[in-house]
């Protein structure tokens, strides 16, 4: 699908971006509002009862694991689906199907975008241009601003063929800014790439802030934490929670405590382990080689009982510190809050989630 999502050329960090057609998102109003938003494929659930606002301007996380409901709740928001219940609004335009006043209000970047591979990467922007209605003098001119902007411009006349997986990114940004809409939506969009290339995306979105609401579900919770203003966690088709990251953190986040243990200790370790698992004031416990994690549930009674079950076990200590909780652990905490993990085993966060080509019963396991 050609997005539809641009910057305002000049626009400041309090502008409400503004469409080539003169779209807006009415003052005072939510970039999204979902009220009870919901879609069935036959008995399964794919979303149910979405209650969520994102505020506009912002950047905004949405987050859970396979199967949460998150390429659901992008698809109805997109006009790709339908929803079974409830109602949606995005820039002020009702969900419910592809309206010429939803696309213009805005732009949409696939899980795995694909692209002609003999077109020139100026000539995609120019028929995503066109599509959206420019024409002549000023279609050229929003092109070379895109290209600009999404660091393209060296390369706007190479074949897409021959573009590396961050410079395809780039482009897929770029086709969804073309036409300068309030709400730009991305579906994964670092998931394919290597680090130094989804370090160039993250940063190209970072510097959309307050100048469009950017949409973003990812599985690299690293990059959330990074540029993300909010986040809303799902799982399971339901809602868990949707808060400022900061708020999130300092509500729900528990002290981490690493111990690095001298080498040679596996048995002693392994008794480590299955005392810590079983104190009830350790909420999780993820043993990588020679290095324990301890999740604290009850921060008080950790502190004072953990050094002296160490030295109980036995285990020689290279290294201990408390760590400053990350997103990951209050996602794991909310997602898997009976996640435990005996010795040798270790937790992740969600894994990469397919990419639903229809709006069909595969679609609602996202």
């Amino acid at each position: 699908m050609i997005g539809a999502a641009n910057l305002p050329t000049g626009a400041g960090p309090t502008t409400r971006p503004i469409g080539l057609t003169g779209h807006a998102i009415p003052s005072g109003e939510p970039a999204i509002v979902c009220r009870g938003l919901t879609k069935r494929y036959g008995s399964v659930v794919g979303l149910q009862d979405l209650d969520l606002e994102v505020p506009a301007g912002s950047i905004f996380g949405l987050l859970g694991p396979n199967g949460a409901g998150k390429t659901t709740t992008l698809r109805l928001l997109t006009g790709l689906g339908r929803p079974s219940g409830g109602t949606g609004r995005v820039a002020g335009v009702e969900i419910g199907g592809t309206s010429p006043r939803l696309q213009a209000a805005i732009g949409y970047l696939d899980q795995d975008p694909r692209f002609y591979g003999w077109m020139y990467g100026r000539e995609l922007l120019e028929l995503a241009g066109r599509l959206h209605g420019l024409s002549g003098i000023a279609l050229s001119t929003r092109v070379d601003e895109v290209l600009e902007l999404v660091g393209l411009h060296g390369v706007a006349n190479r074949r897409i063929g021959g573009y590396s997986g961050g410079m395809s990114q780039r482009l897929g940004i770029g086709q969804a800014l073309i036409n300068r809409p309030a709400v730009l939506i991305l579906d994964e969009p670092v998931s394919s790439l290597d680090p130094e290339g989804r370090r160039d995306v993250m940063e190209l979105i970072e510097s959309l802030r307050g100048h469009a609401t950017v949409l973003l579900s990812t599985h690299v919770l690293s990059d959330v934490e990074r540029v993300c203003d909010r986040v809303a966690i799902l799982d399971r088709g339901r809602l868990l929670i949707a808060a400022p990251i900061e708020r999130l953190l300092a509500d729900h986040a528990r002290p981490i405590y690493r111990l690095q243990a001298e080498r040679d200790q596996a048995t002693a370790l392994d008794g480590l382990v299955r005392r810590l698992s079983s104190a009830g004031w350790a909420s999780r416990v993820d043993r990588r080689g020679d290095e324990i994690r301890v999740a604290i549930s009850d921060p008080v009674t950790g502190a004072r009982e953990i050094l002296p079950m160490v030295v109980d076990a036995g285990v020689i200590l290279a290294a201990f510190e408390r760590l400053r909780p990350s997103l990951e652990d209050v996602f794991l905490q909310l997602v898997r809050p009976e996640a435990t993990t005996g010795p040798g085993e270790g937790s992740s966060a969600a894994s990469t989630a397919d990419s639903p080509t229809a709006d069909s019963p595969s679609a609602a396991a996202k």
